[in-house]
């Protein structure tokens, strides 16, 4: 009988792609595994997993809303709810264990399935854990984690250090770089900006630039930006209006590793993914972490490379004023550009995703 493994998390890029990265993990070491996947209905993790070949139950849970709400007067029943369906999909599936990478679906589920008794491991990807990932710590077998120092968090003896998943085209972009040039309709002599915020964009990232673009564009710079379904009109009638080739805008980039390979420098917020992907890809880059981040962790985040010389950091109420010319001088300047590289490749941990995949298999009995 094959092994079967649930794994359950998602609400943004930074929780639904280290989980695609395990279960394809899982897949390379046990071709024969079932894997199916627990997200929230309506977030982005209902059309990503699917997209990237795996079945996928959503649950009602929402969450509580920090500013007063009549939304947070549904939680408790949406709680119930999914805590129900949690315990369907469980007893449907039969896990022999069950992963949870935080975001709303992994709390119902991992609770359900500890007590149940089924094993289950956390991968946290933050400097600083989340709400669920703590809660859920006291029942979790093992939990996987990207920074050091997460003892404050969780039981020291449960704790494997071992970076955060990352997909596996991320590795050795360099070797990509024509393609990547000819992909987007760059030119190799110039100069390469790429811009995102995160899977859902960035505000403050994406006002600076769509103030400052045509700086970037006159200097001779190339701008690949994606702006997150928010912005992307506001983004291609600026760049409409530059009449250059040297600037394109995408709401969404699902061909990462080209744009990562076709850039010289990136603008990022600092969630942990994106961390985790400049460093495997190993980019000169400028940090924007958003400040509203839950115990404000994006900002940890940063600081974990800024102070070993690994990045460039901004702060988000500054970015009007500091983005595009501490851009225009990193992109000019490349012996920055160099120990940059030098400094953020020192924390790359390429074997992450296997690592989680064997811990996740050793838990089963």
């Amino acid at each position: 009988m094959s092994k079967r493994v649930i794994i359950s998390g998602g609400g943004t890029g930074g929780h639904i792609y280290p989980a695609i990265a395990i279960a394809n993990a899982l897949k390379k070491i046990e071709p024969g595994i079932d894997i199916l996947f627990v997200g929230a209905l309506g977030k982005m993790e209902m059309e990503k997993v699917p997209r990237a070949g795996y079945e996928i139950i959503g649950l009602p849970i929402i969450g509580i809303k920090r500013e007063i709400s009549i939304d947070n007067l549904a939680f408790p029943f949406k709680l119930t709810n999914s805590l129900w369906k949690a315990r369907s999909v469980i007893k449907d599936f039969r896990p022999d264990v069950a992963v949870g990478v935080g975001g709303f679906a992994s709390g119902p589920l991992l609770m359900i399935a500890s007590l149940l008794g089924i094993p289950t491991l956390i991968q946290e990807q933050n400097s600083y854990a989340g709400i669920t990932n703590k809660l859920l710590a006291k029942r979790a077998s093992k939990i996987c984690v990207a920074y050091p120092g997460m003892e404050a968090f969780f039981p020291k003896e449960k704790i494997r250090l071992y970076g955060n998943p990352v997909r596996s085209d991320i590795v050795d972009v360099t070797s990509k770089r024509k393609e990547a040039l000819d992909y987007f309709g760059f030119q190799d002599s110039k100069k390469t900006l790429f811009v995102m915020g995160g899977s859902l964009g960035a505000k403050s990232i994406n006002e600076s630039l769509n103030a400052g673009i045509a700086n970037l564009v006159e200097a001779g710079y190339q701008v690949l930006w994606q702006t997150g379904k928010g912005f992307i009109s506001t983004a291609q009638a600026t760049i409409s209006g530059l009449k250059s080739d040297r600037a394109k805008a995408f709401d969404f980039i699902y061909e990462m590793d080209l744009a990562y390979a076709a850039a010289d420098v990136v603008v990022s917020r600092a969630g942990a993914l994106s961390v985790s992907e400049l460093c495997l890809a190993i980019k000169p880059s400028i940090l924007v972490p958003f400040p509203f981040a839950s115990e404000d962790h994006q900002t940890k985040n940063a600081m974990n490379l800024v102070q070993q010389d690994a990045a460039v950091f901004i702060k988000d109420s500054n970015a009007a004023e500091e983005l595009i010319p501490a851009a225009m001088n990193l992109l000019e300047d490349q012996k920055r550009q160099d120990i940059l590289k030098l400094n953020i490749q020192k924390l790359a941990k390429p074997t992450a995703a296997y690592d989680i995949a064997a811990e996740v298999l050793k838990l089963i009995k």
